[in-house]
């Protein structure tokens, strides 16, 4: 999936170039933390850390039923995820935005497992349950899939904004 990339100028340095998507992307499958920013039912912010797969043009991620952020993809499925450097010197920070869908599929959810396994090592071993994962230790997971409406990256040092709409 190749999206439409365009380079915002009121907030890039005076000779920037668009950051390729391709860069964007691999770092966004390598990242390690990401924060998702989803909205109460009351209308306020609720942002967490996590981490995530990249797997089929989407970040994947995963939440307990109970646990906040579950509790509001019910009511609004719209959300983002970022990830980035903390520095002002140089990295690229990453927006995601998009709207979280359920996987449930058992296939699907045996290869993000897989991909979770290899991405954060064996104490991140997850068994495929009726639409969920299940982690002996930790009980069930339902998995939760981003595929970006638009990318927003941030790249610092040499300072540009580069916008991929999908």
């Amino acid at each position: 999936m190749e999206p439409t990339t365009e380079l915002d100028a009121r907030f890039s340095a005076e000779n920037a170039t668009p950051t390729p998507w391709a860069e964007a992307r691999d770092q966004l499958e390598r990242a390690e933390t990401y924060w998702l920013s989803t909205v109460r039912a009351d209308g306020r912010p609720h942002v967490t850390t996590l981490i995530a797969v990249w797997q089929d043009d989407a970040l994947c991620f995963t939440t307990g039923a109970e646990e906040q952020k579950a509790r509001n993809l019910e009511s609004n499925r719209n959300c983002a995820l970022t990830t980035g450097a903390s520095s002002m010197s140089g990295g690229l920070d990453l927006v995601v935005e998009g709207v979280a869908e359920r996987v449930t599929d058992p296939g699907r959810l045996k290869r993000l497992a897989d991909a979770w396994e290899a991405k954060y090592g064996p104490e991140w071993h997850f068994e495929v349950g009726d639409g969920v994962f299940v982690n002996f230790a930790h009980g069930e997971a339902l998995v939760f899939e981003v595929a970006p409406s638009k990318v927003l990256g941030f790249r610092k040092g040499e300072f540009s904004q580069t916008r991929w709409r999908f």
